[in-house]
């Protein structure tokens, strides 16, 4: 066992007993979904960035940036870019809502709004979308492992989800929020002190934009790289998918303030879209270094062990679990509450107690944890199982979310109607269009559409809402 692994070992540690001494105070399911609504501003900022800086933004955006170059910013970028919005429009107007209704889940909104059949409908869409994102953060922590050690991808994905639920899995949000601060600060500072020597063993950024050749040299250092039906694909997928994410809303809740919330998430939209930069450079560097890797996602493991220093590259690896875990643990936030307060209590056990559901959501995160590490072991890729999730998200909740926080008329007949036609509409296009360059954004244009006509409908014909 080398020190690497020893300093993973402690690290992961560090995080399971750290979650296990915050759960000692969750003693009621407000504690467990909304972290008693009373945590400060600087908190929800730390949560709703380290859950933000994951997979997807970390491995696989410097697996875009090995292939594409400087314009793999758009991943992270996006979602900055939804986060702004979210900041500005969705999370003050929510958070005064969520307190004044009691409010834990987006599913709740969704039922004081439209109805109960609009709730349990996009619980059962998202629910099953959001155990495929969970599993691309297990796809990529298994990636890290097989470089570190060596482990086959099931174990990786395996070792992972453990120290994931088992940290989580006792204390929800109040632990996820405590155990966040631990992990941004190590993921911060891992990959900030890895651009400089990356850079400099890239050949600074002569040497990085020459990694794909003279002729492609611009390109590769340009915004514009992956070329405008790459860009829209991210963009008009990852935009709305922050504007009205489950999971960021939801930890917007445990602000002690609508203003808090506010501040928070536009903190977290700034933040992300520096970072955004960081994984481009990284990607770009490991290409300059290794123009034959088989596999774009393993640039960022092979940086910390071919690139950087051994000591750099232990704190870089940490860096990276940090990433893909504080991103994990918002996704199984998800996963937990829809299924115990959204689907149990809200179809099968109106009248469960407060311990009941505190225990239901405990048992819930442990049951998309492993549905998650199936899925793992299924699907190809992080980037394909994260924008699996998130075309699934835009369609289902985009309209139906904006629609119903700022117009009264449009009804659930409506709601229902426009989230199964826009689902249908994204999918079908998912699979007609596969392999085509429009294939990556107009399927979610599609759902998007669709969507809108049907609530358009509303507005547009006689009648009140009902």
């Amino acid at each position: 066992m080398t020190a690497t692994h020893v300093l993973l070992l402690i690290y992961a540690g560090l995080l399971v007993g750290a979650g296990l001494w915050v759960s000692r105070r969750v003693r009621v399911s407000g504690d467990f979904f909304v972290a008693g609504r009373a945590l400060p501003g600087a908190m929800v900022f730390v949560t709703l960035l380290a859950a933000n800086i994951g997979a997807g933004s970390t491995v696989g955006a410097a697996g875009l940036g090995y292939r594409h170059g400087l314009s793999a910013w758009w991943w992270s970028g996006s979602a900055a870019i939804g986060c702004l919005v979210l900041g500005l429009v969705v999370a003050p107007r929510m958070h005064r809502l969520a307190k004044e209704h009691g409010f834990f889940t987006v599913g709740d909104f969704l039922e004081w709004r439209f109805d109960r059949s609009v709730r349990v409908l996009i619980a059962t869409i998202l629910w099953l979308g959001t155990a495929a994102l969970l599993s691309g953060q297990l796809i990529a922590m298994a990636w890290a492992f097989e470089v570190i050690a060596g482990l086959p991808r099931l174990w990786g994905a395996l070792l992972s989800g453990l120290i994931l639920t088992a940290y989580f899995s006792g204390g929800g949000l109040m632990a996820s929020a405590w155990v966040n601060l631990l992990q941004l600060a190590t993921l911060l500072t891992g990959f900030l002190l890895a651009v400089p020597f990356a850079w400099s063993a890239g050949g600074g950024w002569a040497g990085l934009q020459a990694a794909a050749g003279t002729d492609a040299a611009a390109r590769y250092g340009g915004l514009d790289g992956m070329g405008m039906a790459g860009i829209l694909g991210l963009v008009v997928v990852f935009v709305p998918s922050f504007i009205v994410s489950p999971g960021l809303i939801q930890k917007t809740f445990g602000a002690r303030t609508a203003r808090a919330a506010s501040r928070a998430a536009l903190g977290n939209a700034a933040a992300l879209a520096l970072f955004a930069f960081v994984p481009a450079i990284l990607g770009m560097a490991v290409r300059s270094v290794d123009p034959g890797l088989s596999n774009a996602e393993l640039a960022l493991p092979r940086l910390t062990i071919d690139v950087l220093p051994p000591w750099l590259g232990g704190l870089g690896l940490a860096a990276l679990f940090a990433a893909e875990l504080s991103s994990a643990d918002a996704i199984l936030f998800m996963l937990s509450t829809s299924l115990s307060r959204d689907l149990y209590q809200a179809v099968l056990r109106p009248g469960a107690t407060d311990a009941e559901l505190l225990r239901v959501g405990r048992a819930a995160a442990v049951a998309g944890g492993a549905l998650a590490l199936v899925l793992a072991m299924i699907l190809p890729s992080v980037v394909v199982a994260l924008k699996l999730f998130y075309g699934i998200m835009t369609a289902a909740l985009f309209v139906p979310l904006l629609v119903g926080l700022f117009s009264t008329r449009p009804g659930a007949r409506h709601a229902r109607t426009a989230i199964v036609l826009s689902v249908a509409a994204t999918g079908l296009g998912l699979v007609a269009l596969a392999g085509r360059p429009v294939g990556g954004w107009l399927p979610s244009v599609m759902g998007i559409s669709l969507g809108l006509a049907v609530f358009a409908s509303a507005w547009l014909g006689p009648g009140r809402r009902g």
